[in-house]
């Protein structure tokens, strides 16, 4: 190099900008006002041309000659770098632009109309509180797995684990997003599904069959002192054997009491399907009575101090450890002891059970065709079912 950082750092301003020579095309251009920048000449094309290779002194002789030299290479592949330049820029901006938590509220918008409102709401709160913060801000391009795992290994810590592999695939469905939309190439969470803990999953607590009595016994005694929508909460659970959620959200527009029917509409559902549950005539009479006590609300089970909103899950589960029931019986438990006791004691096939329980068929073959829906069977299946419950409250 002809030139020395003693000659550009002592090199003054002249009326007129002037040039300091370095070779290969580059040179250190000198203002009037006293301001240095590197430059260098080249030809393409046959066209001559400049490239700003930066200002000096925060770019150094040294560092100017190695972009020099970058750019040669560029040239000697018949590369504008002058052109590089500019889609490198672009491309930073567009990075900069398609940040995970843009591409991410992109995903969602496109997605939640195949979603209730609720889950919608919940997927998009769990991003916004475990991952935006994290990651949000970085260019989908140039996020790891480990960036990833770092943020489901937070939310591991504090004891959710299936919160954390649920997070892990909607951090997979994102980028597979982002791929089929150009915005990446490679999907980082797809690497993770070893890396954070297993899901142990644990079954409801559930009394056995010879233990109803037992609990019917307490909840007729009621030394609890639970009151009367609580233990007919309680019984509805175990008449219908419908999900927790299912009852305590149900609204009375749901129920034909002269019919003996109730139809789940398909929103509310976990499998998103209408679920028609027979009533039997015990089942019919708590709901008479509820109507009695809550027909002007729009739920049967209107909270107690807020009756525009549903019982709190919270209640049946309390009332149950109450009647001494704790950790022997929940009211998801309902479920396995009609299916266990229906197919025991009244010798009805499993899948006429596994329909009124609104199971989703495990095989896709069974799924597509199998769509019998053993409706006058069930009707008489829960009549059967409440009259042996009444058989054993007697015992």
């Amino acid at each position: 190099m002809k030139l020395t950082n003693l000659q550009c750092k002592n090199a003054e301003p002249r009326k007129k900008p002037y040039k300091l020579a370095v070779g290969r095309g580059l040179y250190l251009e000198v203002r009037p006002n006293g301001s240095k920048y590197w430059r260098m000449k080249y030809r393409i094309n046959g066209k001559e041309k400049r490239l700003a290779l930066g200002v000096y002194p925060e770019i150094s002789l040294k560092e100017a000659d190695d972009r020099c030299t970058d750019a040669r290479r560029l040239l000697d592949q018949n590369i504008d770098p002058s052109l590089y330049k500019q889609e490198k820029k672009r491309l930073a901006e567009q990075n900069a632009e398609n940040n995970f938590e843009a591409i991410a509220r992109e995903w969602h918008e496109n997605i939640k109309s195949k979603w209730t409102a609720r889950h919608a709401k919940t997927v998009l709160g769990r991003l916004e509180r475990d991952i935006f913060p994290q990651i949000g801000h970085l260019p989908i391009t140039d996020i790891k797995p480990p960036q990833i795992l770092n943020c489901l290994e937070r939310i591991q810590k504090r004891g959710a684990i299936e919160p954390a592999h649920r997070m892990r695939q909607s951090c997979g469905q994102i980028f597979r997003y982002a791929i089929a939309h150009g915005y990446c190439e490679y999907n980082p969470a797809s690497e993770l599904s070893e890396a954070i803990k297993p899901i142990v999953r644990k079954h409801y607590p559930c009394i056995a069959i010879d233990e109803l009595p037992e609990l019917l016994s307490a909840m007729e005694r009621n030394e609890a002192c639970l009151r009367l929508e609580t233990r007919h909460a309680m019984k509805l659970l175990m008449l219908t054997f419908v999900r927790t959620k299912e009852l305590i959200e149900a609204k009375w527009s749901e129920f034909n009491l002269e019919e003996a029917e109730w139809i789940i509409p398909a929103e509310r559902m976990k499998m998103r399907k209408e679920h028609i549950v027979p009533l039997s005539r015990q089942a019919v009479e708590i709901l008479t009575d509820l109507k009695e006590m809550n027909g002007q609300w729009e739920w049967i089970l209107p909270g107690h101090h807020s009756p525009r909103k549903h019982m709190s899950n919270n209640t049946i589960r309390m009332g149950l450890h109450r009647l001494g029931f704790k950790d022997r019986m929940t009211g998801h438990g309902f479920r396995a002891l009609a299916m266990s006791a229906i197919k025991e004691k009244l010798g009805y096939r499993h899948e006429v059970i596994d329909r009124q329980l609104a199971h989703a068929a495990k095989s896709m073959v069974t799924r597509a065709y199998d769509r019998a829906k053993f409706l006058d069977e069930r009707r008489v299946m829960m009549q059967e079912w409440a009259d042996y419950i009444d058989e054993q409250a007697k015992k």
